[in-house]
Parts: structure tokens; sequence; C-alpha cells
């Protein structure tokens, strides 16, 4: 049954001749020590918050960006709807001052 290592096990087996061929192999290869792995945790760890509040301020950049087009967007739905309303008014104006004309031509 293999058991689970946690950052407190020694990576150092007893040693048993078996072992001790398989040490000279990885002998060549650098020991990580339970404290450079703790400070290699803690070193992503703070690059995670990092990017996290990276990530924050870009998300309060944008919102503000969007609510700024959104007011956009609203004032020129109203200059919109006014300008609508401005060319039924003026298409009725002169629908009417068409018609003036017409009577004046039947007379």
């Amino acid at each position: 049954m293999k058991q689970n290592k946690t950052l407190f096990d020694d990576d150092n087996p007893p040693q048993t001749p078996t072992n001790k061929r398989a040490q000279r192999g990885a002998d060549d290869k650098k020991e990580v020590t339970p404290l450079e792995r703790l400070k290699n945790l803690e070193e992503k760890i703070a690059n995670a918050i990092e990017k996290v509040k990276t990530l924050k301020e870009e998300k309060a950049v944008i919102e503000r960006k969007i609510k700024e087009l959104e007011a956009r967007l609203e004032a020129k739905d109203y200059e919109i709807e006014r300008l609508q309303s401005e060319k039924t008014a003026i298409k009725a104006q002169v629908e009417g001052l068409l018609n003036e004309l017409d009577t004046l031509e039947v007379v």
C-alpha cells in the first residue's frame, strides 16, 4: 500500500541496497526540500493574489467604461426619439402645406 506524502515528509527513504542504486540516478536531480516546496507554494500564492488584484482593477475600469457607454447610448436614444418626433411634426407640417397648395390649384 502506497502512502501519500506531505510537505513535512522526508524525501529520503531508508537506505537499502535497491534504494542505493536508485539513489545514484536521483543524485543527478536537485532535491527539493519541504522548505523549498513551501517557498515555491508561497510564491505561487503571491502571484495568484497579484493576478486577482490586477483582474479586479481591470474589471473596475471596464465596468466604468460600460456605464459611460450606456449613458452615451441612452443620450443617443433620447436624441433619436427627439429627432423622430421632430420629423413627424415636420412631415405633418409639409403635408398641411401641400394640402393648402392643392386647394389653391383647384380654385
